[in-house]
């Protein structure tokens, strides 16, 4: 049986998006919580790092429960081409020529500060750039 929409045509698959970041580490796990807290069920989210962490940076956790999201229980993943397969839009952020690239693929490169190694006031201001692109993001996709 096909999902169908009101109108009775077969609904799109839901849509999907890959955070890609060096780490993977803060702005990709801080992106694929707000996309998740703000999309719910609606988006498929996936966050990933050319070379992961071993943990989440402390002040994006930090930063994130100031917002009501909690990402502690995130951890740093490996990129793979088949999560990149996976996905419908993949958001990288500082991975360069590490991130593998497939035609037909929604690309978006998001210039981002690097908040490796900041304090919770440097942060922040990353954090409110990514949600504000999140929210343009979820606008786009739903």
């Amino acid at each position: 049986m096909t999902d169908q929409s009101p109108s009775g045509v077969p609904a799109s698959p839901k849509p999907s998006v890959l955070f890609v970041c060096v780490h993977n580490a803060g702005r990709s796990q801080m992106a694929a919580g707000y996309l998740m807290h703000l999309a719910g069920d609606r988006i498929e989210v996936r966050s990933a790092g050319s070379a992961p962490a071993d943990s989440v940076n402390p002040a994006a956790v930090e930063a994130m429960a100031e917002e009501g999201i909690d990402i502690t229980s995130a951890q740093p993943k490996v990129l793979t081409d088949q999560a990149v397969q996976d996905s419908t839009v993949v958001i990288t952020m500082g991975c360069g020529d590490a991130c593998p690239f497939y035609p037909g693929k929604r690309y978006e490169d998001w210039k981002l500060d690097d908040p490796a190694g900041q304090g919770l006031e440097a942060v922040r201001p990353i954090r409110d750039e990514i949600r504000r692109r999140v929210e343009e993001l979820i606008a786009s996709l739903v």
